[in-house]
């Protein structure tokens, strides 16, 4: 039977003008429009900006300078997403599968979205199904639906039979024809949600949503009581009165947040893209950072994918069942018979160009499974080639003399005669051995220094490869890889009893699909976070099952859709910048937590204690209580203390390594010093107040004392989170001090912001207390780290 014939290319422009195009797209990323919406129409936003409206209608411009985080917020994250868009789409492009698509023009690897209802597209192992299809060639195809069903058993495909999109190739080769294109091809939904630009679905992003709930339960009732007592019990007058309000208010919005957790993730995109690193799913970047087992496949992982033949060693009779056929010709003619040749039948056809022209009458394609293909050509006999340890009696001279070619990290194959037809259920029977084909690879040149990375950094490596066991031994060995070699057919079935061989043992050989998979999941069931890099269909399954699937950009089409993070420039290497990159994010984000965090908490704490009071007031007839500072004063106490230095410090290096429990520690660490600032503030506030028949003078003199106190108490939680120094750190820190002495330097700076230092008594007692404060904090710091068990160190280590 004939080829199946592709469309014409009047059929598929008249398929293109109907609308019958493979239209999903590539990544469903936001598009501009919906990142401008998304950055501008925020919660945050929207708070602050009602809170603008109320402050501008007292006549208060200056007191309104609050509103350009609004402008702020909303550029930068504009910008910083649309960065990292453009910069996922042009990766995407490189890295999408590209179907073999048969056309009357000519056969060509067009984009999935190129691919018209009725194309027939070509199929060899390791190829993604990108639209719903049916068979009309097939030479022993067999497809991998587990990605759809969760059924990990290959299916046998035949003429007629129908094929879903999100499927892929184990074995065999054939072709189908798209019988369901675009949004309704079966897999068209899930990979739309799957290739989203996404923040979710990670530690970090849950951590922040839980706290930003803790601050939103706080928010409510400190508000409403600072609202109702400003505004019904100081006889302030309204202007006063809604300024001290929003004053309150303000700062307890924790307005860059969110924001620096976008802007860490997605500067982190673009830093990745510079290293032709595509994030599939976002997370991944923190993902990896908390690995503490890598999974590396041997084969275009530790080495490189191409191999040569460097030696031809025959059986002696160097011919099996009497036949005169050169063993030499046997392989030419087994790889000029593959139409889709895995890297070792490459390198064979490469060294034997000169095929005999024997007609198959039967033929068996490579299966991780079984270790072994074939071909059955009649009268010139039935020829395997594969393991030389899953054909032979492990024991056999000639198994025994590849065992020892292999210890050298070789591959070894071995060619032989069948004693029946290679599509025989009991293939291949009795095999005769004829020749052992020796390859070898490369190792990769930066895979030792990525290795004792990893080491150095107390990440775990497992090798795990279908070679034969003492070869990927040696190669492990010549890595510098020091830990115990086995034979993945010797593991244990039951998981615990498997999860305790993994934790022994560093190099696994002639592992199965499914046992990889079987693999990662004992792992985990250890509380390992594991990371599996692959680039062959037989790593799919386990790469969709770890905690973080990387695959090489020169890999199977299947591999390449399900792994989170593709290495478009197959650089094993270029793993250590991926980790780096979630711990900078990870690190810096819980740094700039703390600031926000820690802000919210000494503001509801002032709110509460003056709303307290001025409750008190209207009860016992006392004085009542304004709030200390307008809305200008916490514009600039949240500068220098906690904008600036929060948006350096999310994008600065940090290799720290990633530890679980953010939300605990951060939680830790803000209250207690949002607790010290916001009682030593209130302290000095109380005693700078002169009461209900204060001059306005002695009332700004007041609300500067307790704003001095709030800046020395705020400059040290920014000292305490920097730590460990380094000379940047102390010149940002030392920046943000010196600044606020700036302000409080210049006479036109007091006037603008409504600052009166001149009462010198006052001044002294608010420094004295916000040293006070600043030494609690410090204290605090270090018992926190005895209590928890964490070392503190004022200055980074050469190494750290």
């Amino acid at each position: 039977m004939g080829l199946a014939t592709g469309l014409s290319d009047a059929e598929v422009a008249q398929r293109v003008a109907e609308g019958k195009t493979n239209d999903v797209p590539a990544r469903a990323a936001r598009s501009v429009s919906d990142i401008i919406r998304g950055n501008v129409f925020t919660r945050i936003n929207a708070i602050l900006g009602v809170l603008l409206v109320i402050v501008l209608s007292t006549g208060s411009l200056i007191n309104g300078a609050f509103g350009l985080l609004i402008i702020a917020n909303s550029a930068i994250g504009i910008i910083q997403e649309l960065r990292a868009k453009q910069t996922l789409d042009k990766l995407a492009i490189v890295g999408q599968t590209k179907p073999l698509v048969r056309r009357q023009s000519g056969t060509a690897p067009l984009a999935p979205s190129e691919v018209v209802l009725d194309d027939v597209i070509e199929l060899g192992p390791g190829d993604q199904i990108v639209v719903d299809g049916e068979i009309l060639e097939d030479s022993n195809l067999e497809v991998d639906e587990s990605l759809l069903t969760g059924e990990a058993d290959p299916i046998v495909k035949g003429m007629g039979d129908h094929v879903m999109s999100g499927s892929f190739v184990v074995a065999g080769a054939g072709a189908y024809r798209a019988t369901k294109v675009g949004r309704e091809a079966y897999a068209a939904k899930l990979a739309e949600e799957a290739s989203k630009f996404t923040l979710v679905k990670s530690e970090l992003r849950s951590g922040i949503n839980r706290i930003l709930q803790f601050i939103t339960y706080l928010l409510v009732p400190a508000g409403a009581l600072i609202i109702y007592t400003q505004l019904f019990t100081t006889d302030a007058g309204w202007r006063e009165s809604v300024l001290r309000m929003v004053g309150a208010l303000v700062p307890m919005v924790p307005e860059g947040l969110v924001l620096m957790t976008s802007i860490a993730f997605a500067v982190g995109v673009v830093r990745l893209g510079r290293k032709q690193c595509l994030v599939n799913e976002l997370p991944a970047i923190e993902g990896l950072a908390r690995v503490d087992v890598v999974c590396a496949d041997k084969t275009g992982t530790l080495t490189e994918n191409g191999m040569r033949v460097s030696d031809l060693k025959q059986v002696d009779p160097p011919t099996a069942a009497g036949r005169v056929a050169a063993v030499t010709e046997v392989l030419a003619q087994l790889a000029a018979d593959d139409a889709r040749p895995n890297a070792s039948m490459a390198a064979i056809a490469e060294a034997y160009p000169t095929p005999p022209g024997w007609t198959a009458t039967a033929c068996a394609p490579f299966k991780s499974a079984t270790k072994w293909s074939g071909t059955s050509y009649g009268d010139h006999g039935n020829w395997v080639i594969g393991a030389p340890d899953v054909l032979l009696d492990p024991t056999s001279p000639v198994a025994e003399e590849a065992e020892r070619i292999g210890a050298q990290g070789l591959r070894v194959l071995l060619l032989g005669s069948g004693d029946r037809p290679v599509d025989d259920p009991a293939a291949p029977g009795t095999v005769t051995p004829a020749a052992l084909v020796v390859l070898e690879q490369r190792v990769r040149p930066d895979a030792r220094q990525t290795l004792e990375y990893f080491a150095s950094q107390h990440v775990s490596i497992k090798v795990i490869s279908g070679d034969n066991a003492v070869s990927v031994g040696a190669v492990a060995g010549s890595l510098g890889l020091a830990g115990e070699t086995m034979d993945a057919r010797r593991l244990p079935e039951q998981p615990e009893a498997l999860a305790e061989t993994l934790e022994e043992c560093t190099t696994f050989g002639r592992v199965r699909p499914d046992q990889k998979r079987a693999m990662v999941h004992a792992l985990q069931s250890h509380g390992h976070t594991v990371a599996m890099t692959g680039d062959g269909v037989n790593d799919v399954l386990a790469l969709k099952d770890a905690d973080i699937g990387v695959a090489m950009g020169s890999g199977s089409s299947a591999s390449r859709a399900v792994a989170q993070i593709v290495l478009l420039d197959n650089r094993f290497a270029t793993l250590p910048y991926v980790v780096g990159e979630g711990r900078r994010v990870i690190g810096n984000i819980e740094r700039v937590s703390n600031l926000f965090l820690t802000k919210t908490v000494y503001s509801v704490l002032l709110a509460v204690l003056v709303g307290v009071a001025g409750l008190s007031a209207k009860i016992f007839g006392t004085d009542p209580l304004l709030f200390p500072f307008q809305p200008i004063h916490v514009t600039i106490a949240a500068w220098f203390t906690i904008g600036i230095p929060a948006f350096i410090l999310s994008l600065a290096p940090n290799n720290e390594r990633a530890h679980t429990g953010f939300v605990r520690r951060v939680m830790t660490s803000a209250l207690p010093s949002g607790l010290v600032v916001g009682v030593a503030t209130f302290t000095s506030y109380l005693l700078a107040y002169q009461g209900r028949a204060a001059t306005e003078t002695e009332q700004t003199q007041a609300s500067t004392a307790a704003l001095i106190t709030l800046l020395v108490c705020a400059v040290w939680v920014l000292a305490v989170v920097a730590r460990p120094y380094e000379w940047w750190r102390v010149v940002l820190v030392a920046f943000s001090g010196l600044a606020y002495v700036v302000i409080f330097s210049i006479p036109a700076a007091r006037d603008l912001f409504i600052l009166d230092p001149s009462n010198v008594t006052t001044t002294a007692t608010a420094l004295g207390i916000g040293l006070a404060g600043a030494a609690a904090i410090e204290a605090i710091w270090w018992v926190q780290g005895r209590v928890l068990g964490e070392r503190r160190r004022l200055w980074r280590l050469r190494d750290g």
